[in-house]
């Protein structure tokens, strides 16, 4: 397991040191269309969102980010690319926290630039290495693995350290599973600073989803990861849903209602699948912490499930409803949806 790493504040939330993973998520929209970008965030913070990064690909964009600041409620990330001019006028503008790329930024001079910067507004820094941008020297002394990707974001953070910079935030993204999670253990063993965790360029949203479970699944349950993003080519309300699943899925976020399901087989007489979703969705925005049970037959449904808060199992005519393995009810499979809803508003009003 991962010791602690260290806490460092954006905005008005903190990542590292103990704090939850936070969940990120970048804007498609161009940053300088104020009123499209607003809208996006304020979509996204709704989802889940707790950090936003926009793209500032030119003076225009930098220049807006003040006024977006004015109607959002989460830290904003300016992500820089080739221009430490640019990276200058973003933090002037406001950014809560600047995402810099060591393999484009430029050399020393560069780094220093914005450096002075980042020290005078007090933000912190992300170092993103990613496998597209390595520095020549690593590559060809490692190849494209996992020592070149933390090589050269190490490297980097040397040259902010140098300047006095010491709220740095690294990442070292890959779009390959395996390289990815060598790369963040690689990185996790040789730094205390927090870990922006996730897979880049992981593609359309059902592979995206997987890779990101795969890679990001194995380094949570490491203890490695400080804040996450699940990349999605998509709307990026999906990628705060996606994200938000993983983090239940991992236990590291329990305040939600976690619905148990089987895939059924030839022993289910009803449409338990069916109520399975429905369920699921019903309770999709809740935050309390419950454990809600739908199985596919009364063979096994109650004793499987005997650890949930509630749950329901069916036979051919008929449906039990158990609480902690015991059944409570048993009714008609015409009205078991409504029984069960009942018994599922039951609990989460309960205080």
């Amino acid at each position: 397991m991962k010791s602690l790493s260290k806490k460092v504040k954006i905005g008005n939330t903190y990542i590292g040191g103990g704090q939850s993973v936070k969940i990120q998520s970048m804007c498609t929209t161009k940053t300088a269309d104020v009123e499209a970008t607003c809208s996006q965030i304020l979509r996204l913070e709704q989802a889940g969102c707790e950090i936003i990064r926009v793209s500032v690909l030119d003076q225009s964009d930098a220049l807006a980010i003040a006024k977006i600041k004015q109607n959002i409620h989460i830290p904003l990330v300016a992500d820089i690319h080739f221009s430490k001019e640019l990276a200058v006028k973003a933090i002037e503008s406001g950014c809560d926290k600047v995402r810099l790329n060591p393999g484009n930024i430029g050399g020393e001079s560069e780094i220093k630039y914005v450096a002075e910067c980042i020290k005078a507004h007090n933000i912190p820094v992300r170092v993103g290495a990613n496998t597209g941008s390595v520095e020549k020297e690593f590559l060809q002394k490692y190849g494209k693995n996992e020592f070149s990707l933390v090589e050269s974001a190490l490297k980097s953070v040397s040259v902010l350290e140098k300047y006095g910079v010491e709220n740095i935030v690294i990442s070292v993204k890959a779009s390959s599973v395996p390289l990815t999670v060598k790369a963040y253990r690689l990185l996790a063993s040789r730094t205390g600073y927090p870990l922006h965790i996730g897979v880049t360029e992981a593609g359309t949203e059902q592979m995206a989803v997987v890779k990101s479970s795969a890679a990001l699944g194995a380094l949570l349950v490491d203890g490695i990861g400080d804040t996450l993003r699940v990349s999605i080519t998509d709307d990026p309300v999906k990628e705060v849903l996606a994200a938000r699943r993983l983090l239940r899925a991992v236990e590291l976020d329990k305040n939600y209602v976690n619905v148990i399901s089987c895939p059924t087989c030839g022993r289910c007489m009803w449409n338990s699948m069916e109520l399975a979703k429905k369920v699921t969705e019903y309770v999709e925005n809740s935050t309390k912490p419950l454990n809600i049970a739908v199985m596919g037959c009364v063979v096994n449904g109650p004793g499987e499930a005997k650890d949930c808060d509630l749950g329901i199992a069916g036979a051919q005519d008929y449906c039990v409803i158990f609480k902690g393995g015991e059944i409570i009810k048993k009714v008609a499979s015409c009205n078991a949806e409504k029984e069960f809803f009942m018994e599922i508003d039951k609990l989460l009003n309960e205080r």
